[in-house]
């Protein structure tokens, strides 16, 4: 047991009047920031002006919470939320799906592109490297929290989680270097291959694939086909993965019908400076981000109260208990470190 890390981080970054800021909001704040800064630096190759760079920002950070929390909500934890439909605006309570995430973002950027009249595929090629920060920014928040853990080891290197027994696998971690290895791949390979869609084929591959076989370390609730939670997600992801390399190789060696041919550059967009509206909603944003304790619905106090002294109830943090009700026999019960 001599050297194994014993997990006691506070999870809470400072508390102003009552409403807590998290490490794990940090993650997303800091990783929409880095989308900002991405699509400022390339706004005149993606032919956006700044303005518009600001807007795409907005629509994927709406996007992306909408996305997490309505999968989260809907998919995983849906018994609980059916009796407390009060609380699903709840973000300050926790609970965010990573495929969620992920599904919001595309989404909101495909709206994006059809009303502004851009290239979703460009738009996606230079997008999909910062979310692979974002999301491995999101597992190092995840790992503070203490959720996700893995199974129970003997390797020296594992982790005693807040709320569990023994030494587990912190596979959090693993998922986390996964995808800012996967930033850098993506980097790379942006370099390299210039097709449309090249880049996001990639990502949606390269992020899918690996995370099944980390996910094998995971101690997963079953619920799908006999598959932990989310590996079913894990499954279908590397099948579009694959579907979508495979097409973006028919596209580069011209194949494909249909695919893009460009004998002229489009005319620049005129530049615009960000609105004033835009920056105070971005920061208000990125503000909100911060109060989202964690990827999993919580009961504030009762959770954390031993990690940072004085967590109190109130209106904002209730006694709740997410834990199901006599669930079937032959369905595992959902824990309370998260599902995706």
């Amino acid at each position: 047991m001599n050297g194994r890390y014993v997990h006691q981080i506070d999870p809470i970054l400072f508390d102003i009047g009552g409403v807590h800021l998290w490490w794990y909001g940090l993650g997303f704040a800091l990783g929409f920031l880095e989308i900002l800064l991405f699509l400022k630096r390339d706004h005149d190759r993606l032919h956006l002006s700044l303005q518009e760079a600001w807007r795409l920002t907005l629509f994927i950070v709406v996007g992306v919470l909408i996305g997490g929390r309505l999968v989260e909500v809907v998919f995983d934890e849906w018994p609980f939320y059916r009796e407390h439909l009060g609380l699903i605006p709840a973000y300050w309570l926790g609970g965010m799906a990573s495929h969620g995430l992920l599904v919001g973002g595309t989404v909101s950027v495909g709206l994006f592109a059809f009303f502004y009249r851009k290239s979703f595929l460009d738009l996606a090629d230079i997008l999909v490297i910062p979310v692979a920060f974002l999301m491995g920014l999101g597992r190092l928040g995840n790992f503070i929290d203490g959720q996700i853990v893995g199974s129970v080891t003997d390797v020296w290197w594992a982790v005693k989680f807040p709320d569990t027994d023994g030494f587990r696998h912190p596979v959090v971690l693993y998922d986390g270097l996964k995808n800012l290895i996967l930033m850098l791949y993506l980097l790379r390979a942006r370099r390299e291959n210039v097709t449309p869609g090249a880049i996001a084929a990639r990502f949606v591959f390269w992020y899918a694939f690996p995370r099944f076989f980390i996910d094998l370390f995971r101690d997963y609730p079953t619920h799908r086909l006999a598959l932990g939670t989310g590996q079913t997600l894990n499954i279908a992801m590397t099948l579009l993965g694959a579907a979508l390399l495979y097409r973006s190789r028919l596209r580069r060696l011209g194949r494909l019908a249909g695919s893009r041919t460009i004998t002229q550059p489009p005319p620049p967009t005129q530049d615009a400076a960000p609105r004033v509206v835009q920056r105070v909603t971005f920061a208000g944003l990125l503000t909100f981000c911060l109060t989202i304790p964690s990827n999993w619905t919580q009961d504030i106090p009762s959770r954390y109260g031993s990690r940072h002294p004085g967590l109190e109830y109130s209106w904002l943090y209730p006694m709740i208990d997410t834990a199901p009700a006599s669930p079937p026999t032959d369905t595992a019960a959902p824990d309370q470190f998260g599902r995706h």
